[in-house]
């Protein structure tokens, strides 16, 4: 029995009429979380050191030459398995991200970001480690180390609601778009629905993640997310499709998932891949958009 369906049948228990239980779920996404090692745990990943590419292939940089720092890898063939979260079955994902310089650039829907980047290694690939590059053997502006210290990760499946659901009082609702009201009225026994979740899949306690794969887009720091920044950019580039941004903002959450999201070393800075379920499924990685939040 997969996830959906435990949530299903436990909600079915307890009397909740079935559109209602369709309604929430359709809000409710799995995420795979990732921590350094316990003792005994599955290694799927490694936070910093250095990766190991295709032979062949370059270190990642952006335009002017500069090497992207190395952020981790993930196995995706060890990696448990999340419903409704479309990743390869096998090969390595790369992550790289400069984000003193993600956080400052315009944020595009219609470009590969410059300062971040995903490679996919298919499975069977031939790799190897390559030299560090010069620039980044030495500290940012925020005495960090450019060259992460390697700790190799493991990881679980956590249950994720969408962050206005945490926030239901009238004046926050007041914000939210003509869809997350209709919903909301819609779901009359809403504190019943997140209490099966809760119970369900009670979350890890005091285990914090450090990389998160899938689920919904955090929001960190006191400026507009990435949601509310690709609908403004989607309305300025294409002011002839007429939608309302809050409307925007709710297709965008439905049709893009975060591919990572991940405190970066200088814990200001906090980093969000996004992709759409569309181009996940497909492994196109160049769809993926970079959005650096910064937390003060």
């Amino acid at each position: 029995m997969d996830r959906y369906e435990q949530f299903r049948q436990a909600a079915i228990g307890q009397g909740i009429p079935n559109d209602e239980i369709d309604k929430f779920a359709g809000q409710l996404r799995f995420a795979v979380w990732l921590s350094g090692t316990a003792p005994g745990e599955k290694v799927v990943g490694r936070k910093g050191g250095l990766p190991r590419l295709p032979v062949g292939t370059e270190w990642p940089t952006d335009r002017d030459g500069f090497a992207l720092p190395f952020i981790a890898s993930v196995d995706c063939a060890a990696l448990p398995r999340a419903e409704g979260l479309p990743l390869p079955a096998d090969g390595s994902l790369l992550l790289f991200l400069r984000y003193e310089e993600d956080l400052l650039a315009p944020f595009s829907p219609d470009e590969q970001p410059e300062y971040a980047r995903v490679l996919y290694v298919p499975a069977g690939t031939e790799t190897a480690v390559p030299p560090l590059p010069p620039e980044l053997d030495g500290i940012d502006d925020y005495g960090m180390p450019l060259l992460i210290p390697e700790r190799t990760l493991s990881a679980w499946v956590e249950a994720d609601l969408p962050a206005w659901m945490d926030e239901t009082d009238e004046l926050t609702m007041e914000g939210q778009s003509d869809d997350v009201n209709e919903l909301f009225n819609d779901l009359q026994h809403f504190d019943q629905l997140c209490e099966i979740v809760d119970s369900l899949w009670p979350g890890p306690g005091n285990r914090l993640s450090t990389l998160r794969i899938g689920g919904h887009c955090r929001e960190i720091g006191g400026s507009d997310g990435p949601w509310h920044e690709m609908a403004t950019a989607n309305l300025k580039n294409r002011p002839e499709a007429g939608l309302d941004g809050p409307g925007t903002e709710h297709r965008l959450v439905q049709d893009w998932v975060p591919l990572a999201q991940f405190y970066t070393p200088s814990d200001f800075h906090y980093g969000c891949f996004l992709i759409s379920f569309e181009d996940l499924a497909a492994k196109r990685f160049d769809g993926m958009r970079s959005f650096t939040m910064f937390s003060e």
